[in-house]
C-alpha cells in the first residue's frame, strides 16, 4: 500500500477558521513558501513522496488558461460551498509548483474542479445538479501536457492522453462511503472508467470532541471503522476486483484536526492503525490530510518541523512492503500487532502498538510456538514460515518525551527526533538486537521490528 499526503488550496489569504482557531497559516497552494528548507528536506526524505493537490476547495478553482484571464482570489462568501467564493490558479503558480515537485521528486495526483457550472439542488440537500463545464479543466490538462508536467492521476475526469504508458489514472467518486451512492456511481460510469475507487475516512469525529483522547486509545472504537473498509472492498470486488480502493482523505478528526491531539504522539495510535486496516482490506493508496496546513498536518504549519506522525509515516514508507501477513494475538486488546513483508528487502517487518499507559509486553519469536488440539501433547504443529534467528533484528522504538503522549516531541531509540539547524531530517537508524532475546514493547509506545532471516512463503 502506498501512502500519500495532500497540499490544500486553503491557507493564508483565506483565514479559514476551525473551532475558533486558524490552524492553516500560509500553507495554501497559492501562498506556500516553496523555498523552505524544512519543507524540501522533509519531502526528499521519502524519495519519493506522493502528493494530492486539492482539498475542500478544489471544485471552486478556476484555472488561468484558455479563455480565462484573471479571476478574483478566494473570498469569504457564506452562500458558497464551504463558505468561500471561487478562486483562481494562475499558470505562473502552476509552473512554480511543478518546478518544486520536480526538485523534490514528488508524484502528483490532481483534484479537478468537477462542480464548475453546477448549482445546489433546491430539492435535495448536499446535491449539486447541472452539467459540468469541463472546458476549463480540459484546457488546464492540455497546458500541463504541453509543458511536460507529470501528473500521475486526476480525480474525476476522463484522460486526454492517448499514450497508455503515460496517461494519468482516473479516480472517483471520493467522499464518504455510502453503499447506494458507490454502487450507483460504478454502475453508471461502467467498469472501465475509473482506475481507483476513492473514499474518505474521518472516524474520530469533530476535532473539538473532548473525548477524542479516549477514543484514540480504545481498541474497540478503532475497530469499528473496519466495516467501512470492508464495504468499499466488497463493492470494488463486485465491479472490478483488479482496481483496488484508495483512501483519498483521512485526517482522523474532521475540520482541520484536533488541536491538542492530531499533531501529538498519540495521533500515531490512530494513524498506524488506519494504515494497517487499509492494507488488510486491499486498499492500494492511503492519503493523509495533510502534508502541511491544519492541525492534522505531518509538518508544523509555521516552521515545517515534523510532527510525530511524520516519523511514523517515514518508517512505514521505508519498511512496510505491500504484502500483508496474517498475525493474531489474544493476550490483550490494547496490544496491536501487524506484519508485512519488508519493502524491497528480505524478511518481514512488524509494528507493535501498545495503547496501554501501564502495561509493557515482551514478545518471543519461535519456529514452534502453537500446539494443535488434534495432536498429542508431545507433538507440535509445524508453522508455515522459517525463523532462523541467526541475524540481529532491527528495532525502532518510538516513544513520547517524558511519556507525555499529547506532546509533540518524539524519541526514536531514546534519541530526540529534532531536525538540525539546517533543517536536515535526522537519520532513523535501527537498534540491532540479538534475535534470541524477547522484543520489549513499553507502555504507550510504538515499535517497528525488521527481521531479515524470517522467511515467509508470501514474501518469496
Amino acid at each position: 500500500m502506498i501512502t500519500m499526503y495532500a497540499l490544500h488550496w486553503i491557507g493564508g489569504l483565506l483565514k479559514k477558521c476551525n473551532y475558533n482557531q486558524y490552524p492553516w497559516g500560509k500553507a495554501g497552494l497559492l501562498n506556500l513558501d516553496l523555498k523552505k528548507k524544512g519543507l524540501i528536506n522533509a519531502i526528499k526524505a521519502f524519495n519519493p513522496l506522493r502528493i494530492k493537490v486539492g482539498g475542500s476547495l478544489q471544485d471552486q478553482v478556476v484555472y488561468g488558461v484558455g479563455g480565462v484571464k484573471n479571476c478574483p482570489n478566494f473570498m469569504k462568501n457564506e452562500d458558497s460551498l464551504f463558505g468561500f467564493s471561487q478562486g483562481y490558479l494562475p499558470m505562473e503558480r502552476w509552473d512554480e509548483l511543478n518546478k518544486f515537485f520536480n526538485q523534490t521528486g514528488v508524484k502528483v495526483t490532481f483534484g479537478l474542479n468537477a462542480l464548475l457550472g453546477r448549482n445546489r439542488s433546491q430539492i435535495e440537500k448536499g446535491l449539486w445538479v447541472g452539467d459540468w463545464q469541463s472546458q476549463n479543466a480540459r484546457d488546464f490538462m492540455k497546458y500541463t501536457i504541453s509543458k511536460g508536467y507529470k501528473v500521475d492521476s486526476y480525480e474525476f475526469v476522463k484522460e486526454l492522453h492517448r499514450e497508455p504508458k503515460t496517461q494519468p489514472k482516473v479516480l472517483g467518486p471520493s467522499g464518504y462511503y455510502d453503499v447506494k451512492w458507490f454502487n450507483s456511481f460504478l454502475e453508471v460510469s461502467g467498469h472501465d472508467f475509473v482506475d481507483g475507487v476513492t473514499h474518505h475516512i474521518y472516524n474520530l469525529g469533530p476535532g473539538d470532541d473532548p473525548n477524542m483522547i479516549t477514543k484514540i486509545q480504545d481498541p474497540s472504537y478503532l475497530n469499528q471503522v473496519a466495516q467501512t473498509y470492508k464495504g468499499v472492498l466488497n463493492i470494488v470486488n463486485k465491479f472490478k476486483p483488479q482496481l483496488g480502493a484508495w483512501v483519498f482523505e483521512s485526517g482522523g478528526a474532521l475540520h482541520g484536526g484536533a488541536k491538542d491531539l492530531s499533531p501529538t504522539f498519540a495521533g500515531g495510535f490512530w494513524y498506524l492503525d488506519q494504515l494497517r486496516m487499509a492494507s488488510t482490506y486491499n486498499h492500494k493508496v492511503f492519503y493523509r490530510q495533510t502534508l502541511i496546513g491544519g492541525n492534522y498536518a505531518l509538518l508544523d504549519t509555521t516552521t515545517s518541523i515534523p510532527n510525530p506522525d511524520y516519523y511514523d509515516a517515514l518508517l512505514w514508507h521505508r519498511l512496510m512492503g505491500s504484502t500483508v501477513l496474517s498475525v493474531t494475538q489474544e493476550s490483550n486488546p490494547n496490544f496491536r500487532v501487524y506484519a508485512h513483508c519488508t519493502k524491497k528487502k528480505p524478511g518481514i517487518s512488524i509494528i507493535f502498538i501498545n495503547l496501554s499507559k501501564d502495561s509493557s509486553f515482551n514478545v518471543t519469536l519461535s519456529n514452534y510456538e502453537h500446539q494443535s488440539r488434534n495432536l498429542r501433547s508431545t507433538d507440535v504443529a509445524k508453522p508455515n514460515f522459517e525463523f532462523r534467528g541467526s541475524k540481529d533484528r532491527e528495532e525502532y522504538h518510538l516513544a513520547a518525551l517524558a511519556r507525555n503522549i499529547q506532546g509533540q516531541i518524539v524519541l526514536l531509540n531514546n534519541v530526540l527526533m529534532v531536525p538540525t539547524e539546517t533543517f536536515d531530517i535526522l537519520a532513523m537508524e535501527p537498534k540491532l538486537v540479538n534475535a534470541s532475546t524477547p522484543i520489549s514493547i513499553a507502555a504507550h509506545s510504538i515499535v517497528y521490528v525488521t527481521i531479515r532471516d524470517f522467511q515467509a512463503p508470501a514474501c518469496a
